[in-house]
């Protein structure tokens, strides 16, 4: 079924020819054997493939398939899935010839069907896969029946290891797929030195996410191993052509592609030999390029050499190259349909490989055995790497009282730890304004990466900051970078960008948990500074929690919300960051100076229980918790705690920095994450009912996390972002939503059931009521 043009005959013949000449292979005709082994292996795998949208039966002898043996109601995404069994197996074929195991990482995760088709037939599988499929008409039987079965389980998760999408049970898997895009913006980040990786592309991704174009200015041969980027240039995408085909198609493409530092090299897509020339013929040019820079010759930025594998959606089945080749190829459902039975069994006929056959050519393609650096492509080597280590100095700690920016204290520490880590590759990731976000030591130190630097900047060839107006680049550089030591700072309203491949990463992670295998890379921090509260100088725009918020959404092991409130907790959380494994720290960090309240017992008190009391005043009368979250919010509360001791009300002033640790646990993960009782009731004592809560976030989110906390609508009041800004100061933007230490107080007094003139003068009740400018009464004039 597959082909073979002559243009890939010729390139086949010298790829082997060289392989032979440098004694990889001790005699061409087992790189013949390799390649007609590959192809085998395909046709048997988009075999399995049909047979797994379409089947709920697989007979393994080839028969014709009757009405019964198809599903009532078929689902995948075939026509992408028949594209990349080529490519893969192609991908597997390469590291057979060259007596190595390369890494993958697959764009278009909504293809798995064909990994898992090929990972079982050559017995390329995790156990949980391995364990319950095997070649044989039971084993594929249920392999097809387990494909999109969306049978749950008693604990709400799927009882299948097979997705939509890649999975943690996807043998070599490193990312979902689900976002596309965000593989090209990753692999020119992912490889170290010593590492190869092929990154399978999507035409459709291209044209939806800006950034990957960028790639030749990152790479660079001194810290990155060589990639080999091959786009599956298929030309459609759900249901109708791609912009680019519609737009000139490939001959567009490679002129966009050279425009951008690419070299593009064109090739069948419809052939795994062509593939595995592909990625040969790629390494060897990036190679010369990596010779050359080691060299001395500067050749910034390297024109990175691009596969183009261009070939029609669904080739080798029929409804190839229609828009029902997305998902469903065929006009009717076989188990109802004559005409469309015929089609599958006609379709499926061609692609039929006997059993005898195929064995010999698994055995061929899976000469694992012949080389120390031949692992199986399930242990890749990203995918196997061993734990980051990381050697943490002891953190530069300020006195109580102190004034200080809590991100000139993050930016300290990280040089520190930096300089403490030569061997670990850094990555930071910077969408713009790193300077103005204090971060001025770690950007002398590390530099902008450019390819022309400017004299008098902190630009370098091999710099690690990766700047870009585009923060899904710049995350994904440091989400990329699993095997170094990585930080991302933004703006707080603009990492909300960051959200898509954040969540990505983050439910990837969650599933290799649950799948029994651990994390090797370090915590990375995500700094969100320049934020709400303090961003006065520009608009509302600017001004915004959303980030936070949704990052509370995911799996609180996982995904750290933390709110630190000066430099000792700033400089707590980034070290706890590091000593994590696989979770994302979002970090809401102001950038101005502010007092030092946590003392370094303190502050690492906090990042241990995830809450702290930093004051508890015996005073008369029933008390009241005040409870801050954000640092703004804690020197309102500190200054409306003064007020009460003035008119001596018994209260205490709890500080939660990681909110997430008090919420209504969701699974048994996310139980053992969340603070001990012992440590509710201490800081959070039952007896105290009125409770006024401040957070940096919209109070909304806020308090349905923290239920268990809230003692109802009497008793517990909730204030925060409501969304209100503008040109605004500090002060300004603490007025105009509710959050100033005399709305704090007017609170307590609602709770406490007093009335407000007991705690506020007459001018300061008209000005929290809007009577009476806040200027002079409130704050400063």
């Amino acid at each position: 079924m597959l082909v073979h043009d002559d243009l890939t005959q010729a390139r086949v013949h010298d790829m082997v020819d060289t392989l032979h000449q440098r004694g990889v292979i001790h005699d061409k005709v087992i790189g013949y054997e390799i390649l007609k082994a590959a192809d085998l292996v395909a046709n048997a795998a988009m075999w399995l493939v049909v047979h797994m949208t379409y089947a709920r039966r697989v007979h393994t002898d080839g028969r014709a398939m009757a009405p019964d043996d198809f599903k009532p109601v078929p689902e995948g995404h075939t026509g992408g899935s028949l594209n990349m069994v080529p490519a893969y197996v192609g991908y597997l074929a390469a590291n057979a010839l060259c007596r190595l195991t390369r890494s993958w990482v697959m764009e278009q995760g909504h293809c798995v069907a064909a990994i898992d088709a090929v990972n079982l037939i050559v017995g390329n599988q995790f156990p949980m896969q391995a364990e319950r499929y095997t070649y044989s008409d039971d084993g594929l039987t249920r392999f097809v029946r387990d494909f999109y079965s969306y049978e749950v389980s008693t604990d709400g998760r799927p009882v299948s290891p097979l997705g939509s999408h890649v999975n943690a049970n996807t043998a070599g898997g490193l990312i979902e797929g689900g976002y596309l895009g965000f593989a090209g913006l990753l692999y020119s980040h992912m490889p170290l030195p010593e590492e190869r990786l092929v990154a399978f592309l999507s035409d459709g991704a291209f044209e939806e996410q800006r950034g990957s174009d960028w790639a030749p200015r990152w790479w660079r041969a001194e810290d990155t191993g060589l990639v080999a980027p091959i786009m599956i240039a298929n030309g459609r995408r759900i249901d109708q052509r791609t912009t680019m085909a519609q737009s000139g198609g490939v001959d567009w493409l490679r002129q966009h592609l050279r425009l951008n530092g690419f070299d593009p090299i064109d090739l069948d897509g419809r052939d795994p030999a062509a593939f595995a020339w592909a990625i040969f013929e790629i390494e060897e040019r990036l190679s010369a390029c990596k010779a050359a820079a080691q060299q001395g010759e500067n050749l910034y930025p390297v024109p990175l050499h691009y596969g183009i594998a261009e070939t029609q959606k669904g080739f080798g089945f029929p409804g190839a190259g229609t828009n029902r080749a997305h998902n469903l190829p065929l006009e009717g459902n076989p188990s109802r349909d004559d005409r469309a039975r015929a089609a599958f069994n006609d379709g499926a006929r061609r692609l039929w490989v006997a059993p005898e056959a195929l064995k010999e050519a698994i055995a061929t393609i899976c000469n694992h055995d012949a080389s120390p650096v031949r692992a199986r492509e399930r242990d890749h080597p990203l995918a196997a790497r061993q734990p980051v280590e990381i050697t943490l100095p002891p953190p530069p700690w300020r006195g109580s009282g102190e004034v200080s920016s809590a991100m000139s204290g993050i930016d300290h520490y990280f040089t520190a730890i930096v300089t403490a880590n030569p061997d670990l590759r850094v990555r930071v990731g910077n969408p713009d304004e790193m300077r103005s976000n204090r971060m001025d030591s770690a950007l002398d130190l590390l530099k902008h990466r450019v390819t022309a630097p400017e004299s008098g900047l902190a630009e370098a060839i091999n710099g690690s900051v990766i700047t870009a107006l585009n923060e899904e680049a710049v995350i994904c550089a440091t989400l990329a970078n699993k095997g170094g030591l990585n930080l991302t700072v933004s703006y707080e309203a603009f990492a909300v960008k960051m959200l898509g491949a954040l969540r990505q990463d983050l439910i990837f992670t969650r599933n290799m948990l649950e799948a029994g295998r651990k994390p090797y890379w370090l915590g990375l921090p995500v700094i969100a500074t320049s934020h709400a509260w303090e961003n006065s100088k520009n608009e509302l725009s600017h001004q915004d929690s959303t980030f936070a918020e949704a990052m509370w959404g995911e799996m609180s092991d996982l995904s750290r919300v933390v709110f630190p409130t000066d430099w000792n907790t700033a400089i707590a959380c980034l070290r706890a960051a590091y000593q994590d494994r696989g979770s994302i720290w979002s970090m809401v960090v102001p950038k101005r100076d502010v007092p030092v309240r946590l003392d370094q017992s303190l502050a690492a008190q906090a990042v241990r229980d995830g809450a702290v009391c930093l004051r508890d005043y015996e005073g008369d009368g029933p008390g009241v918790l005040l409870v801050a979250t954000g640092a703004y919010q804690l020197s309102q509360v500190i200054r409306a705690s003064d007020r009460l001791v003035e008119r001596r009300v018994a209260h205490r002033v709890n500080l939660i920095l990681e909110p997430g640790r008090f919420r209504v646990p969701r699974d048994d993960r996310e139980m053992a994450h969340i603070a001990s009782a012992d440590i509710v009731s201490a800081v959070f004592p039952n007896s105290i009912k009125a409770r006024v809560f401040v957070t940096h976030t919209r109070p909304e989110p806020y308090c349905g996390l923290l239920r268990p906390l809230d003692s109802g609508t009497r008793t517990s009041c909730w204030l925060g972002f409501k969304g209100r800004g503008g040109t605004l100061d500090v002060d300004g933007m603490l007025f105009a939503n509710r959050s100033t230490w005399a709305h704090v107080i007017a609170a307590a007094a609602q709770v406490l059931e007093r009335p407000a003139s007991d705690l506020l003068s007459s001018h300061e009740i008209d000005a929290v009521a809007g009577k009476r400018q806040p200027r002079g009464v409130l704050f400063g004039g």
